[in-house]
């Protein structure tokens, strides 16, 4: 049997660089969901055949739990995230806007984090795995901030004014 992945039915948006050979450098834009039926290799590039996935499929039929706590946390990590590096909160109406995908496309994240959110189907658990991933590039940011300040001070531990 096959491995059976999911993935983003993907548009070519951007075209970034042509090579003598016919390969192309290009940029994508993941438009709807689907599974990897079955995967082989064609003669000049993988191929496969594919089947869209319902986004309502496998999705709770009360979210308003997780949602609430998931969206909640999620969207306030990455305020928290976005404030800690760019220095300014961003705005909280065009935060609220943003879904899991529109969050997750704004942050650098483990390749196996970002297939767990396109495997899941369920907004409120993408939320949520969102929240802890964010939780854990918090903590990374202020681990880097601590030893870059160290480092800055020589390893010198400054006592107030004696």
């Amino acid at each position: 049997g096959s491995a059976r992945r999911i993935g983003c039915e993907a548009r070519v948006t951007e075209v970034t660089e042509r090579f003598d050979d016919g390969r192309l450098n290009i940029v994508v834009t993941g438009e709807r969901p689907f599974r990897v039926l079955d995967r082989f290799e064609a003669a000049e590039f993988p191929a496969g055949e594919v089947a869209p996935v319902d986004p309502a499929a496998g999705a709770d039929s009360d979210p308003e739990p997780l949602e609430s706590d998931g969206a909640s946390t999620a969207r306030d990590a990455f305020a928290a995230l976005v404030e800690r590096v760019g220095g300014e909160a961003p705005d909280r109406a065009a935060l609220e806007a943003l879904d899991s995908y529109g969050i997750a496309a704004r942050v650098e994240l483990p390749p196996e984090t970002k297939q767990r959110l396109l495997e899941l189907r369920s907004e409120p658990e993408r939320m949520t795995v969102l929240a802890r991933a964010l939780g854990t590039l918090i903590d990374t940011v202020a681990r880097s901030r601590e030893i870059a300040e160290r480092a800055r001070m020589n390893g010198k531990v400054i006592v107030g004014d004696i």
